[in-house]
C-alpha cells in the first residue's frame, strides 16, 4: 500500500508586494511506500517545507492529487478540491500523517507529559489516565523518562525536539514528516534527535524527511530525493545518490554541502 502518494502538485505564492507569482512546486510527483524511509534534499528555496506542508493541509495546493493510504483526499485544479468527503473522514485520514517541525512548538506552560497528552485527550478522546500510560511509554522511547515533569525552559533544544516527536508519536500516526527537525538545534545536539528517528525508521515506521543532515540520509533513507526550484529533479538510493548522481545539479548541491 502507498503510505503518500502525489500526482503533479502544482503551488504558486503570490506576494502582496507586487512582485509577481512565486511558483513554489511545480508538478511535484512522488510516492511513499509503507515503512519506506525517503528524505528530501536540496537548495533553500527548493519547495521542500512547502511540499511537506501540503501533505497535512497546512498549505492548500492549487493544483494536482494527494493520496493518504491509498485513499484521494485532494483533487484540485483551480486552487477548488473536487474531492467530495465528509469532514470528519477527511480529518482522520489527515489525523495518520504527524509531523515534526523545525520549532519545537511545545506549550511553555504545560509540561511535558501535559503536553503530550492534550491532543490525545481532546481529539482521540483517550482518558487522562490511558493517555499519561502511553505519553510514559513514549517519553521512555525517545530517552527522556525522567523529564515527564519538567517544563520545556527547562530542557535543551535537543531533548525538546526529541519532547515534540513524542508528541506527534501519542497521536499514533502511520506517517511520520520532519521538516529539518534539527536545524535549530546546537551541533552538539544533533546526534540525540536523529538517534530517535533512526530508531523509529528501524522499528518500520513510515518517514518523510526534510534534512540538510547528509549523514542521516546516506544511513537511514531507502531513497533520496533532490529538489530543485520547486521541482523533483532526481531520486535514487542513496549510494548511487551520493556516489553517483546523474544530475549535474544534483551533484553540484552534493559536491557545496559534502
Amino acid at each position: 500500500m502507498s503510505m503518500i502518494k502525489t500526482v503533479d502538485v502544482c503551488k504558486t505564492f503570490y506576494d502582496r508586494s507586487g512582485r509577481g507569482p512565486l511558483e513554489v512546486l511545480k508538478n511535484v510527483s512522488l510516492t511513499v511506500e509503507q515503512k519506506e524511509v525517503i528524505c528530501i534534499i536540496g537548495p533553500s528555496g527548493a519547495g521542500k517545507s512547502t511540499y511537506l506542508r501540503t501533505l497535512n493541509r497546512l498549505e492548500r495546493i492549487d493544483s494536482g492529487k494527494i493520496f493518504i493510504e491509498d485513499k484521494l483526499l485532494f483533487d484540485c485544479a483551480n486552487g477548488i478540491n473536487s474531492v467530495k468527503m465528509p469532514h470528519h473522514e477527511l480529518n482522520q485520514s489527515l489525523l495518520e500523517v504527524g509531523m515534526v517541525f523545525q520549532s519545537f512548538n511545545l506549550f511553555p506552560h504545560k509540561t511535558v507529559i501535559e503536553n503530550l497528552i492534550l491532543a490525545p485527550v481532546h481529539v482521540k478522546k483517550l482518558s487522562v489516565e490511558e493517555a499519561r500510560e502511553k505519553a510514559r511509554a513514549l517519553m521512555d522511547r525517545v530517552g527522556l523518562a525522567d523529564k515527564i515533569d519538567a517544563y520545556p525552559s527547562q530542557l535543551s533544544g535537543g531533548q525538546q525536539q526529541r519532547v515534540a516527536i513524542a508528541r506527534a508519536l501519542a497521536m499514533e500516526p502511520h506517517i511520520m514528516l520532519f521538516d529539518e527537525p534539527t536545524s535549530a538545534l546546537d551541533p552538539e545536539l544533533v546526534g540525540e534527535v536523529l538517534t530517535v528517528m533512526k530508531g523509529l525508521a528501524q522499528a518500520g515506521m513510515t518517514m518523510l524527511v526534510v534534512t540538510h543532515e547528509m549523514g542521516f540520509a546516506r544511513e537511514a533513507a531507502d531513497r533520496v530525493v533532490f529538489m530543485f526550484e520547486g521541482a523533483v529533479l532526481e531520486t535514487g538510493r542513496p549510494d548511487v545518490m551520493f556516489s553517483n548522481p546523474s544530475n549535474d545539479r544534483t551533484r553540484q548541491f552534493l559536491q557545496s554541502v559534502l
